[in-house]
Formats: structure tokens, C-alpha cells, sequence
């Protein structure tokens, strides 16, 4: 049946079916009335990295760490986002005791993808200065790395880029974006298309590729790409560059020639 035009829930709803079933993300649920809702979720991390042989005590200290540099009073969104990147890339540094020797506490496995935890949570509220409520946001391991704001066929994609952008502002809730690593807005008509943390409307890029693929709507198509567990990680790893202010991601012709080089 096709559904071009159908109102942005059922779009949402095929979306989250789509996670689910094709890329197996976890189904966290719809947290419109959820009242702690956090890109830290702590249980899930938590149970994540006792899953991973971690201590208690390295485990508490490990978010204690990551919690205080997601949310620094004295720094902006993008300083904020880079402190948290460092952590994830590289592991937070623990001491359990003065004298003891540091441990690392690996936030992320970047290694095998089927050792972390993937998952999905829809209309999650966020609570602060004024309420807002970002259509989908994925996790790993507990942790925001991905918002999508999703439009009707009929809506520009460019409105689910400034619900984004207006997102991240003080007034609004930029807290929750200092763990977020892809900022994402599609339709079915005009596809996927993505950014970072404080990148700017007319900055955001299309994802483009298998273009003679017209077997399913664009936006479902280049999501199966894009949130591809071991993609995510990758580009994520691989492909984030911080510059004196800015985050930056490559542009589709870039990340494919990147592979390509690594071929070689």
C-alpha cells in the first residue's frame, strides 16, 4: 500500500518497525509521558558495561565521569559534545584509589557491534526550559547518539532540520544533545537527510546511494543504511571531525572515497 502522504505517526510507526525488524534495535517505547527521560540512561549503561565484566565501583565512577562532561556548566553545546566524543572514542579513565592503577572503562565496543545494545525510543519528552519532544532517538548502550525528526511527504524535510536546530538551543533543551553524535530529518519523497550537533540548515547533507533502488521509500531505504549497526559505529568512529567551534561529517562522496582509499 502506498503511503506517501499518510500523516507523520504511521511514518514513525513504519520507522520504528523498520529498526526493529530489519536492523534489530531494542523497541525502548513511547516515552511522551516518561518523566525521566535523559541521553544518559543510566540503568541500560550500567547493565551494559556489568555485561562487559566491569566492577561496580568502576562502573559508577565511569558515569559519574561521563555525566559531568555531557553537562559542564562553563563550556558551550559543541565543547560539551567534544568532551563526550573523547569518552566514547577512547574510554573514560578511572582510579578507583589514590596510588591504584588507572583502568579504562570501554563506553562503546566498537569492535563487534553485536556486544553493545542498540535501541530505539519514540516522542521522547524533553523536560527542561520548554518542552520538546524529537520524534525517534536512537541509543547505544544507553547513550544518545541519534535524533530523527520525521515529516509527512507533504512537509519539508527542512522543518524537521529547524525543529532540530531550535532543539539544541539553551532556551530549549541543549542539554540532551551534548551525547548526540548524528542529528537526522527525512520524508519518504525527499529521503534522509543528516548533520552534527550545531550544524547549520543549509550545511545539511543528502545520504545518497544504490540510487537505482526504487524498490521502497527513500527515507526507509537510506535509514537501513545509514543506522546500520556496524556503519553507525563506523562513521562514528571514523568519520567525526572537530574543528575550533565546529563538528563536522563527511559528505557522501567523501565517505565513499575514504573507504575506497582504505581498500587500498
Amino acid at each position: 500500500m502506498n503511503q506517501i502522504g499518510a500523516p507523520e505517526r504511521a511514518t514513525q510507526d513504519r520507522v520504528i518497525k523498520l529498526f526493529t525488524d530489519e536492523l534489530s534495535y531494542q523497541y525502548l517505547g513511547d516515552w511522551t509521558d516518561r518523566t525521566i527521560n535523559s541521553n544518559i540512561e543510566e540503568e541500560i549503561l550500567s547493565a551494559h558495561l556489568k555485561t562487559s565484566g566491569y566492577s561496580d565501583a568502576l562502573i559508577t565512577k565511569a558515569i559519574a565521569e561521563l555525566k559531568k562532561e555531557a553537562d559542564h556548566p562553563g563550556r558551550s553545546l559543541i565543547e560539551n559534545n567534544k568532551a563526550v566524543y573523547k569518552l566514547l572514542r577512547y574510554g573514560v579513565q578511572v582510579k578507583l584509589e589514590v596510588g591504584q592503577q588507572t583502568q579504562t572503562v570501554h563506553l562503546i565496543n566498537w569492535k563487534d557491534p553485536a556486544l553493545n545494545v542498540f535501541a530505539i525510543a519514540q516522542e521522547v519528552t524533553l523536560r527542561g526550559n520548554r518542552e520538546r519532544r524529537p520524534d525517534l532517538v536512537l541509543y547505544i548502550n544507553g547513550i544518545a547518539v541519534g535524533v530523527i525528526e520525521l515529516k509527512n511527504s507533504r512537509v519539508s524535510v527542512g522543518e524537521g532540520i529547524r525543529q532540530n536546530l531550535s532543539n539544541q538551543q539553551p532556551e530549549f533543551n541543549e542539554w540532551f544533545f551534548s551525547t548526540v553524535q548524528l542529528v537526522f530529518a527525512g520524508n519518504d519523497t525527499e529521503g534522509l537527510h543528516y548533520g552534527a550537533v550545531g550544524t547549520e540548515e543549509k550545511l545539511f547533507m543528502k545520504w545518497k546511494e544504490d540510487e537505482e533502488d526504487n524498490s521502497r521509500y527513500k527515507l526507509d531505504k537510506y535509514l537501513l543504511k545509514m543506522c546500520d549497526k556496524a556503519r553507525l559505529l563506523e562513521f562514528i568512529y571514523d568519520f567525526v571531525l572537530f574543528e575550533p567551534g565546529k563538528k563536522k561529517l563527511p559528505r557522501v562522496h567523501q565517505y565513499f572515497g575514504i573507504k575506497a582509499a582504505q581498500k587500498h
